[in-house]
């Protein structure tokens, strides 16, 4: 970068970082945003705000080829809030990279896995909240909110408070 074109860097640096901060930002995501408008710009060696589609498209395909995907994200999250928050623009570079979605699988305990479990439990109570847990399918957020209030015996089920709305979990008393 040239004389001028640093100079300009170090304003729009400037006015992203009172952006970031004045959002709410937390000083950790200031540093890894900054860093990588940096970055960018060492990159092309120009200002960030004459970026190109196609120079950005070309950045996050080194960085696909070269970085993890946390970091792309990152990247892609600095160069779209600097865009939306210093220069005012619209970002129209979405579809420029997206990351893959990976699909894990829940570990789902056999029978045995499960008998096992709670014949070494030596306090009751632990015993109860596996039981309770187990057999109502709860997720550990809703069994550690459970409280008795949510039993309800004319329905022979419990009533779990989940993120936004309310679901019935039953199962049968004996």
């Amino acid at each position: 970068m040239n004389a001028n074109e640093h100079a300009r860097f170090q304003a729009l640096h400037q006015r992203y970082l009172t952006e970031l901060t004045l959002r709410g930002k937390s000083p950790k995501t200031i540093d890894l945003y900054t860093r990588c408008l940096r970055q960018v710009c060492d990159y092309f060696e120009t200002c960030p705000d004459q970026l190109s589609t196609d120079q950005l498209q070309q950045y996050f395909m080194h960085l696909v080829q070269h970085r993890s995907w946390s970091l792309v994200k990152i990247a892609r999250n600095a160069l779209q809030s600097f865009y939306q928050y210093v220069l005012r623009k619209p970002w129209e570079y979405v579809p420029i990279v997206k990351a893959p979605k990976v699909q894990t699988l829940q570990d789902v305990l056999s029978l045995k896995e499960v008998e096992r479990l709670i014949s070494r439990t030596r306090k009751l109570s632990y015993q109860v909240y596996f039981l309770t847990t187990y057999s109502l399918g709860l997720r550990l957020s809703e069994s550690l909110n459970l409280t008795i209030a949510d039993v309800d015996s004319h329905l022979s089920g419990c009533m779990c408070a989940v993120a936004r709305a309310r679901r019935i979990a039953s199962c049968l008393y004996r």
